[in-house]
């Protein structure tokens, strides 16, 4: 079983290139939806691919599984139109550099 899984994710016919990431229309709802995923623990960490805005943006998310992951991203504000889902790979997380230590008072991430 996959520790976890690459999800990438690519600009749809509707994607307006003459504007940037954070300029396209219904930003502000997508970000809202991309955050309340990453608070859930389902996104464990996620961003555009390569230089600047990115062509494509990769996300590792903990899910149970591919199906799981098309029906909660089906959910964002941003359609398949705008934002579709490109790929989804099980990752095995074969190295891990050990938790930094916590400030004093907060538990470890």
């Amino acid at each position: 079983m996959a520790d976890y899984y690459l999800v990438e994710r690519a600009k749809g016919p509707a994607w307006d290139h003459s504007r940037g990431r954070r300029e396209q229309a219904g930003w502000d709802e997508h970000a809202a939806f991309m955050d309340a995923l990453a608070e859930d623990g389902f996104v464990v960490l996620g961003g555009p691919i390569g230089e600047g805005d990115g062509e494509n943006v990769l996300l590792v998310v903990d899910a149970d599984g591919e199906e799981t992951i098309r029906a909660r991203l089906a959910e964002d504000p941003w359609p398949e139109e705008v934002l579709r889902t490109e790929r989804i790979r099980p990752w095995s997380v074969l190295l891990r550099a050990p938790a930094p230590p916590s400030p004093a008072g907060r538990p470890p991430r």
